[in-house]
């Protein structure tokens, strides 16, 4: 009885040897979609606010206008920029030791001001 145990656990430790980086691989690939995830989402979110605030003229704090000289004096350009940061969560904890800081993505949108009537 006891050898029939013994024979039934066969390749229990080689697959836990083998399960182990599997698993630490598939956990860093998710870390990757997941920055690559949220760093396109806030990019679509940030440049949907810099077109917006550049149509209607709202401005808020931490935005940045930059004028572009046109050859026409009248009609002189205004750039707004539009700069977010939001922090990544670390799917595997290891990333968290290693690294000094939090994982974090900064994006930035740009729009051309319309001139209000």
């Amino acid at each position: 009885m006891l050898r029939r145990l013994l024979k039934e656990q066969d390749g229990s430790t080689e697959s836990a040897m083998v399960l182990i980086p599997v698993i630490f691989l598939f956990l860093c690939s998710m870390q990757l979609v997941t920055a690559l995830f949220y760093r396109n989402w806030e990019l679509s979110d940030v440049q949907s606010a810099a077109s917006t605030r550049a149509i209607s003229g709202e401005i808020v704090n931490g935005d940045t206008f930059i004028s572009i000289p046109s050859p026409d004096r009248f009609q002189d350009l205004k750039l707004l920029i539009v700069k977010k940061r939001r922090y990544i969560p670390t799917l595997v904890p290891v990333f968290g030791n290693l690294l000094v800081h939090r994982l974090e993505s900064e994006v930035t949108g740009v729009a051309i001001v319309e001139p209000q009537p």
